[in-house]
């Protein structure tokens, strides 16, 4: 590669680089070919910061006096704030961006469940991306504390998907 294809390859990841800010983009991967034998394969990504919020489920259904009902929404978000499922240490996250599938086809049973024992290796979802299923295996046995995503939902990549103890 000559010098002045570096330093024009530095000022297209650069570009890139500001067009995946400007818009707000989480991924960007681009091709480039300078002729037959020679090109340039670019990924440019960055981690979003992911929020998420457990609604309370027990406070609308509970019929609880109103000091208690108005103290309980004001509790949640502290809950939430130290639960963040990203940090868990058996959070098992996206590798790419995607859509979750929890069975292999339609009607078929789930690969997990809550509470299931899975061994290193067992695919606990899929995520589609292009086109092409990919098999996500299980990174240590153990056993499915919480499932984070639904099946058919869009996952970005670096998203939790299950948390395995």
């Amino acid at each position: 590669m000559s010098k002045k294809n570096h330093d024009s390859d530095v000022a297209f990841i650069q570009a890139l680089a500001e067009l995946l800010q400007e818009n707000d983009l989480t991924e960007l991967e681009v091709m480039r070919e300078y002729g037959e034998d020679d090109s340039l394969n670019v990924r440019v990504s960055r981690q979003k910061e992911v929020v998420t919020m457990a609604a309370p489920i027990a406070a609308p259904v509970a019929a609880a006096p109103a000091p208690v009902a108005a103290a309980a929404p004001a509790a949640a978000p502290a809950v939430a704030a130290t639960d963040d499922p990203a940090s868990h240490p058996g959070a098992v996250t996206s590798p790419m961006v995607g859509t979750v599938y929890m069975q292999a086809e339609p009607g078929a049973p789930t690969f997990v469940s809550v509470g299931s024992s899975i061994s290193e290796g067992d695919t606990i979802m899929i995520v589609e991306a292009m086109k092409t299923m990919n098999h996500i295996p299980a990174p240590k046995s153990g056993t499915v504390k919480r499932i984070l995503v639904e099946d058919g939902a869009t996952v970005e990549y670096g998203a939790p998907l299950v948390i395995i103890e």
